[in-house]
């Protein structure tokens, strides 16, 4: 690996961008990984950033259970982001399709359409959950880079 490849490899590692993306679930995740991101759980001390576009994230972080309509526009999203890119199922709804589950219009959980890297169940699943499940996805990604 080249120098360079490991610069850029660390940026990654030390300042993540995320995209939030709802797929159809009630809310209430939503605003957990909304609390995250404000200042009282102060989740940009790990360098972590939301972003508004999929061309400027590293990692995905979806909420709510996949449904018929939403399957191609998550795929879409996902295809935006550049590599290397990650995927976190926050909810227990994003993980298995909760309470939706067997519903007519729910295909399951996120990764009924894209891989997934972490999940991090709890319907809701509390900010420090949601931190928690980031920091170690960095982590476990940084200690197989060495």
């Amino acid at each position: 690996m080249k120098v360079i490849d490991k610069v850029i490899n660390w940026a990654r590692l030390k300042s993540p961008w995320i995209l939030h993306f709802n797929t159809g679930a009630c809310n209430a995740c939503d605003i957990e990984i909304i609390a995250a991101l404000t200042p009282r759980f102060d989740i940009e001390r790990f360098g972590i950033q939301l972003k508004a576009t999929p061309r400027h994230a590293d990692v995905l972080v979806c909420s709510g259970p996949v449904t018929r309509q939403i399957r191609d526009r998550l795929i879409r999203i996902y295809e935006q982001m550049p590599q290397p890119k990650f995927v976190i199922a926050v909810g227990t709804c994003a993980t298995s399709g909760g309470v939706f589950d067997g519903c007519y219009n729910v295909l399951g959980g996120i990764d009924q359409a894209i891989p997934v890297n972490a999940y991090i169940p709890g319907c809701p699943a509390s900010p420090q959950a949601i931190i928690d499940g980031v920091v170690k996805l960095l982590q476990s990604l940084e200690d197989s880079m060495k």
